[in-house]
């Protein structure tokens, strides 16, 4: 067995368990992102990226929406869903 396997031999085995008790101090929940490709959403962008684009959440779930600025109001439309993240477009 590996270093850690050895180091924590007998411990309870964490996973899921550690993510509940930290929440999205370590990448957060294991759930279901609450957006779906496709779907559309009026949003107010809070923040900018570090790659310039803006930052909205829904649910607290962020969604990079590029060509916007903070305070926007826009409609937008999901384009990708990653696990914690999600890439939208605005809807002209």
């Amino acid at each position: 067995m590996g270093l850690f396997s050895e180091s924590f031999e007998g411990a309870p085995k964490v996973g899921k368990l550690v993510l509940g008790m930290y929440g999205d101090r370590f990448g957060g929940y294991e759930r279901e992102a609450p957006v779906k490709v496709g779907e559309r959403y009026t949003v107010r962008i809070e923040s900018l990226g570090k790659g310039g684009d803006g930052i909205a959440k829904i649910k607290g779930f962020v969604i990079f929406v590029p060509n916007t600025q903070v305070g926007d109001e826009v409609e937008i439309v999901i384009n990708s869903v990653k696990r914690k993240f999600a890439f939208a477009s605005v809807i002209e």
